[in-house]
């Protein structure tokens, strides 16, 4: 059986004689293990491994159809996939104060290699995952970047796509979940699947939504795949939400945005240390041996209020303020000391939304999106001119659902500034459905952002290969996802050369 055949069936018949797999009886009236399993925040020694019990995903209240008793949860984590070598095993509760969602986190396992773990509760066993730890040298590495996947709008084929291709590692930058009711954000395909009633507003409404999302068998495999990285964006609360301003100045939002970040928590593969109270860290760094790290912000949690009352709009000139905040200042301390310390060859940062600037306008003018880092142009800058002191800066980013490749620069305007670093925006998995190839939109945009060279509207992920020299990058499309079954093509291929050489000498500009 190889890997992949191994990963996608069930495993109940792979039992072996180890006691913390002996049958024990059945209280449950189902399987609990519907919403699969996932690992994500490796190091070098270990990584957090999640998963979460419900019976009947989308029982009332957001409970899963799960008991009001705390529920024991057995996990076992072994070198090879058939679990003959299991290495780390123990008990966890499954505690209903938290949805009965689980997180293990692993120490004193060794650097740089595979690991499979499972989880089991009375007498039921939930699939098996693959999992890594980071090297310490400068170990080569395979990772998928992805974002944005409103269930409504299509089928999840690009997840499953993703988890054919067997990354490292996977770095998702936000709108893993939509909090809209049903067709209240509406794809020019219409509804191919319909969200659980109502907006979310509630503990319980967050909840059952994750539940509805993490009960997809595509998503469930790409989680069992690798270990993630995860970061939110805006929907997993409310549309362009800023800092405590809700977008739509509904009352008690702090509360409402408390809840999501604990439901949030609950069902992603997070270390205890994120959720502090009302607060939820996901600024943080994780390093891939000497080779790259990982910068992943927050460009919600701490931000001022957009400029302008939002949008998409022309002439506002509060957005270019010095005084004006997207990462807050405590964030923006913690990037700055972690770019100047950063002793890896690749610093690649994990963001939410377009850093490039980016004219929506054709013609004279320019109109801007005042949510993205052209409503906060002034710290974007400063923040530029950090990343050209930085060895091989790359920006990595989600929400725009197409995908653009952009040169970035402290000067837009100026067809002479240097180019400072790359940014890499991924499509989205779902949203907005199938997508498209509009040739002359996309021609006039390029026209309009000399600094952009390829935008693609159809669905889809990045997929990127790091070395030592080179990070070579396929930018991964679908042609639909209203209905299943679509291939991935790689609709364009870039590589982009390492500062210096293996030999020392200055590396040709990317292609």
């Amino acid at each position: 059986m190889d890997r992949r055949a191994f990963l996608t069936s069930a495993t109940a018949g792979l039992l072996t004689s180890h006691p913390l797999i002996q049958p024990r009886a059945r209280t449950l009236a189902a399987d609990p293990f519907t919403l699969g399993v996932a690992s994500g925040d490796p190091s070098t020694d270990g990584f957090v491994l999640w998963t979460r019990l419900a019976v009947d995903p989308l029982g009332g209240a957001g409970r899963g159809g799960m008991p009001s008793r705390d529920v024991d949860v057995d996990w076992q984590v072994s070198t090879d996939e058939r679990f003959s070598k299991i290495i780390k095993s123990g008990t966890a509760t499954a505690r209903a104060r938290d949805a009965h969602s689980v997180h293990v986190e692993l120490k004193g396992l060794d650097p740089g290699r595979d690991y499979f773990y499972r989880f089991r509760s009375e007498g039921r066993l939930s699939r098996a995952g693959r999992t890594r730890t980071t090297p310490v040298g400068e170990t080569p590495l395979t990772f998928a970047v992805a974002a944005c996947a409103h269930f409504e709008h299509g089928y999840y084929t690009a997840y499953r796509r993703l988890a054919e291709q067997e990354p490292d590692l996977v770095v998702f930058l936000g709108d893993y979940m939509y909090e809209y009711g049903p067709s209240g954000y509406t794809a020019l395909a219409g509804r191919v699947r319909t969200h659980t009633p109502g907006k979310c507003r509630t503990l319980a409404d967050y909840r059952l939504r994750h539940a509805q999302y993490k009960s997809d068998r595509d998503l469930q495999a790409a989680h069992a795949t690798a270990p993630w990285l995860m970061a939110f964006d805006d929907h997993e609360v409310e549309n362009n939400w800023a800092g405590p301003v809700s977008s739509t100045g509904a009352p008690g939002f702090a509360r409402r945005r408390a809840e999501a970040f604990r439901a949030y928590y609950e069902n992603m593969p997070l270390r205890r240390a994120s959720l502090q109270g009302a607060v939820l860290r996901v600024n943080r760094r994780v390093s891939w041996g000497t080779l790259a790290r990982f910068h992943l912000l927050d460009t919600r949690q701490f931000r001022d209020d957009q400029a302008c009352l939002d949008g998409v709009r022309a002439g506002c000139d509060d957005r270019l303020a010095d005084r004006r905040t997207l990462l807050g200042n405590d964030q923006w301390r913690w990037l700055e000391d972690g770019l100047r310390g950063s002793s890896t060859r690749w610093n690649l940062l994990g963001q939410q939304i377009m850093m490039a600037q980016r004219d929506f306008k054709v013609g004279p003018g320019r109109e801007v999106n005042l949510d993205s880092w052209d409503g906060y142009a002034a710290e974007r800058t400063r923040l530029l001119g950090s990343l050209a002191r930085t060895p091989n800066p790359v920006v990595l980013t989600g929400d725009a659902h197409m995908h653009h490749l952009a040169e970035l620069k402290t000067d837009f305007d100026d067809p002479d500034s240097p180019v400072v670093a790359r940014e890499l925006v991924a499509s989205s998995i779902a949203s907005d459905g199938d997508g498209y190839r509009d040739r002359t939109w996309i021609a006039e945009a390029l026209q309009e952002n000399p600094h952009f060279s390829y935008i693609d509207q159809r669905r889809g992920y990045l997929m990127a290969r790091l070395t030592r020299d080179e990070l070579s990058v396929d930018f991964r499309t679908l042609d639909y996802i209203t209905r299943r079954g679509a291939p991935a093509r790689t609709s364009h291929r870039l590589a982009i050369p390492s500062i210096t050489s293996a030999a020392g000498q200055a590396a040709p500009p990317a292609g």
